[in-house]
């Protein structure tokens, strides 16, 4: 019998804190065979993070392998030297991170960046290695790579910046890649896209992938066998449709049911704590108890929670969709006509200065928002949805004066924010605010969460 080209071996990985250990991946077990794709899958957590770091011999701080085993094409990793295992990362073994611009280097051109790991494992010219960027630019879907090997980080949209991080990954041609929810940023058209790229290339490369997710709906798309990771364990693994189609653990039960459907209208969102309940026991093992809901449980998610605010009638004719010509469901409620909203954006625009020549002259206009209008009333939810690069995140950010719009308008409870000076803004700010969409570049890493 053939062995597998990645056996792991009751892993533990413990990060010791001064409120104690921290078992962070608890006597782990799986393997993954040549030309497989594996997927982990949990809640944020559950150790899928700290297993991939743990096989890549890249943990930080208190954290470390206490014990077990990572064999790689039958050679152990765990007891390696250092220099060793360098050779190993990039070359046999290689990780997609989940955050690119977090892992690209802001002040390097991408190409660089590359260029960079191919001459380090390969031993090749500056212009072969270039060139060698070039083509696996080409081979993820980077449009003109060519000129895109000169590009930087912040000049490359998020799906660019992933396609990137493969071409990285895959430059050493590894036989094992590492997938740290690579997907997890980006929208959905993107995500798909991404899917499609690491598929394409296992099936091309004969790579074995280890995929990391808390997106069942991405394992059942690209994996062959799933491990279900909750507290440091492995509480469930077998093939995928196995898997999906009987689940054997509360956990994985809770994970599959909470996956919202299309034909339920959800006033509040099925959660995994609502389906199990969990407690440690003296020995410090965690005991996971099925919670078996009724009818009238699951019909709580439908009734529970405030009713839906839908806009005033009136504005939602001048829309062009009329009130009465659609079917509501029963817990809408309108907006009154003379309601003010709280949230009002006119013709709001952003545009970035394009330019080019020696004296750097305004050539052209990026126009990331190009006159957009919408009202938010007190206690509504309104969702502005778009693929990666259609302008969400600059209207979020001109809203705020984060940067400045180049036209419109936006009052926040009557007050035009356009006419605000730093200080009113400043104490304005404290009922407007914003949750970004990358935590790492958000938190300031030499203070602490409290700080």
């Amino acid at each position: 019998m053939t062995a597998p080209l990645l056996n792991v071996e009751n892993l533990k990985t413990y990060f010791h804190t001064e409120d104690g250990v921290v078992k962070a991946v608890d006597d782990v077990s799986f393997a993954v065979a040549e030309g497989q794709t594996l997927g982990i899958v949990g809640e944020s957590g559950s150790g899928k993070s700290v297993t991939s770091l743990s096989i890549m011999r890249l943990l930080e701080g208190t954290g470390r392998i206490e014990s077990g085993r990572i064999a790689l094409l039958e050679r152990d990793l765990v007891g390696l030297p250092e220099p060793a295992m360098r050779a190993v990362r990039g070359k046999e073994v290689s990780m997609i991170f989940q955050e690119p611009m977090s892992s690209l280097n802001p002040v390097f051109t991408v190409g660089h960046q590359v260029m960079e790991a191919i001459i380090l494992h390969q031993n090749v010219s500056k212009s072969e290695a270039r060139q060698r960027t070039i083509d696996l630019f080409r081979e993820v879907g980077i449009p003109n790579p060519e000129q895109r090997v000169d590009s930087y980080p912040h000049q490359m949209s998020g799906g660019q910046k992933q396609r990137v991080m493969i071409a990285m990954a895959l430059s050493c041609n590894p036989k094992l890649l590492i997938a740290d929810e690579p997907t997890t940023a980006l929208d959905v058209t993107i995500q798909a896209q991404i899917l499609d790229i690491i598929r394409r290339l296992r099936d091309t490369r004969g790579m074995s992938i280890l995929f990391i997710t808390h997106d069942l709906g991405v394992i059942a798309e690209i994996a062959d066998h799933v491990a279900v990771m909750y507290a440091g364990k492995i509480v469930e693994y077998g093939p995928v449709l196995d898997i999906f189609s009987s689940p054997q653990h509360p956990y994985t039960k809770g994970l599959l049911a909470c996956r919202p459907r299309l034909e339920t209208k959800y006033r509040r969102l099925p959660t995994v704590s609502d389906f199990m309940t969990s407690e440690k026991t003296k020995d410090g093992e965690v005991r996971v108890v099925e919670r078996k809901l009724t009818d009238a449980d699951m019909n709580r998610f439908a009734t529970d929670g405030r009713p839906r605010r839908l806009h005033p009638k009136g504005e939602l004719n001048a829309m062009g969709h009329p009130p009465e010509q659609a079917e509501w469901p029963a817990d809408v409620q309108f907006v009154a006509e003379d309601e003010a909203p709280l949230l009002r954006v006119e013709n709001l625009q952003v545009h970035f200065p394009v330019r080019r020549g020696l004296l750097m002259r305004v050539v052209d206009h990026v126009r990331a928002v190009d006159g957009i209008s919408f009202n938010v009333y007190r206690g509504q939810t309104l969702g502005l949805v778009g693929e990666s690069g259609c302008g969400k995140t600059t209207a979020g950010r001109a809203i705020l004066r984060l940067i400045e719009p180049t036209a419109g308008k936006v009052w926040f409870d009557g007050v035009d924010l356009g006419e605000l000076h730093a200080a009113a803004l400043r104490e304005t700010r404290r009922r407007l605010q914003i949750i970004f969409q990358d935590p790492y570049g958000s938190m300031n890493p030499r203070m602490t969460i409290e700080s």
